[in-house]
């Protein structure tokens, strides 16, 4: 059984990186619905592909975040509507889908990323 109240772990990925945007419900919530136009309040972990190490994390600072989805990066956008609040959705997510090609003047530019998100609001 999967505990939302803490922190998710993401298995070292095996094997090439997606080239299109992987969904995967852990935990299919039961409250209201995600929508393209809605701000969600979300806690969740980010890790590279490419090593498995992790380079984001609400949970790390201790504290969710809120924003609309519209402001995120496209594998959000795309991924994270039709999520119910209780949740827990893993998105792996190609760099065109996240911060563009290598080069791009991100420093996550050119890396396929996976989240592992937990809804918590959706206003």
């Amino acid at each position: 059984m999967t505990d939302l109240n803490k922190k998710p772990e993401i298995d070292a990925p095996t094997g090439p990186a997606p080239e299109t945007l992987e969904i995967v419900d852990l935990v299919v919530g039961d409250g209201d619905e995600a929508q393209a136009s809605s701000t969600v309040e979300v806690h969740y972990l980010g890790v590279s592909h490419s090593t498995g190490e992790e380079f984001d994390s609400s949970w790390s600072r201790g504290q969710s975040i809120t924003f609309p989805l519209r402001n995120l990066i496209q594998g959000w956008q795309e991924g994270i509507p039709g999520m119910k609040v209780g949740g827990r959705r893993q998105l792996t997510v190609p760099p065109q889908q996240a911060y563009g090609p290598a080069g791009s003047g991100h420093q996550l530019s050119g890396e396929t990323l996976i989240f592992v998100i937990d809804l918590l609001g959706v206003r």
